[in-house]
């Protein structure tokens, strides 16, 4: 049985952008954070986080190319749309696990986006409305938990090079198959970096 996903009430600092930057720092939201060889053995090994908040408060992000190996319709509790009962559930991060999180893309869609059209959601009755709209055009993706950085972590460990960042879009977000993902955007960033793409998992196996 997968985790029992429930809207819980993420703290209004990592959800809304309270307090604006300070001008020697710069706002990664709407960026991908990629592990760039530095987070082996953590849980971040190989992800790519999409940021979705990030000011002074601190920052939110969801990671991308984690599938929890189960369904909405298996991990939500209740009557859900069938549109919504098969889609894949990703874990979003090591936060508050049972936490729900989603991404929702469609063409018009306004109000605080991360990106032109997308927008981050944490209340299941507004998911379930969407997921009962036809649409021909909507992309979703559902995450149980989140990735959390207190005022100044993100920062520091972007002093660190725990990070590499890459211009998020669209066509990646909604990846149909997450699982290459680190891999496809790594390699794009210059041949070392290829070749750290090209690497196996166990590097015993090399």
């Amino acid at each position: 049985m997968g985790p029992i996903l429930k809207t819980v009430v993420i703290p209004a600092s990592l959800t809304h952008s309270v307090l604006p930057m300070a001008k020697s720092q710069k706002s990664l939201k709407g960026c991908f954070l990629l592990d760039g060889g530095n987070l082996s053995g953590s849980f971040f090994h190989r992800t790519v986080v999409l940021i979705c908040k990030h000011d002074a408060e601190g920052a939110f992000g969801l990671i991308l190319n984690r599938p929890l190996g189960a369904t909405v319709g298996e991990a939500v509790p209740g009557n859900l749309p069938e549109a919504l009962r098969p889609l894949p559930l990703l874990a979003g991060g090591p936060v508050q696990e049972h936490a729900l999180s989603y991404l929702y893309s469609e063409p018009g869609l306004t109000g605080e986006t991360i990106l032109p059209e997308l927008l981050l959601g944490h209340d299941l009755d507004q998911l379930v409305d969407w997921a009962e709209s036809p649409s021909l055009t909507r992309k979703l993706l559902v995450f149980a938990g989140y990735a959390g950085w207190s005022p100044g972590q993100l920062e520091d460990e972007m002093r660190r090079r725990a990070w590499l960042t890459h211009p998020a879009n669209h066509d990646w977000i909604f990846s149909l198959q997450p699982e290459t993902l680190w891999r496809r955007i790594v390699s794009r960033k210059g041949w070392r970096l290829r070749l750290l793409a090209e690497e196996p998992d166990d590097l015993s196996l090399n």
